[in-house]
């Protein structure tokens, strides 16, 4: 995860699936924000939050991921204090 924006009262965050030496045919993305941060809004990823758990998933057209290789999987806009929390994938 990659803080793209940060204009005080909200931040955009951009996420990136990288593939290990298996290609992926979709991805779940989860993590615990640190602070009060929240999700706002969300573009090609189907998420919810749950107080700080976050769970994002690919919408179909963007899952696959060829071995070895990474994309731009979503981006979002939050607030709270902007920050890039360790994110778990499971392809």
């Amino acid at each position: 995860m990659t803080v793209v924006g940060d204009w005080g009262s909200g931040w955009q965050g951009r996420v990136d699936v990288k593939a290990g030496s298996a290609a992926l045919t979709g991805w779940t993305l989860t993590w615990t924000w640190p602070g009060s941060q929240k999700i706002t809004s969300a573009w090609n990823a189907e998420w919810s939050q749950s107080g700080a758990a976050v769970t994002a998933g690919d919408v179909g057209w963007n899952g696959s991921v060829a071995a070895g290789q990474s994309r731009e999987a979503f981006g979002f806009v939050a607030s709270g204090p902007s920050t890039a929390p360790q994110v778990t994938c499971q392809g």
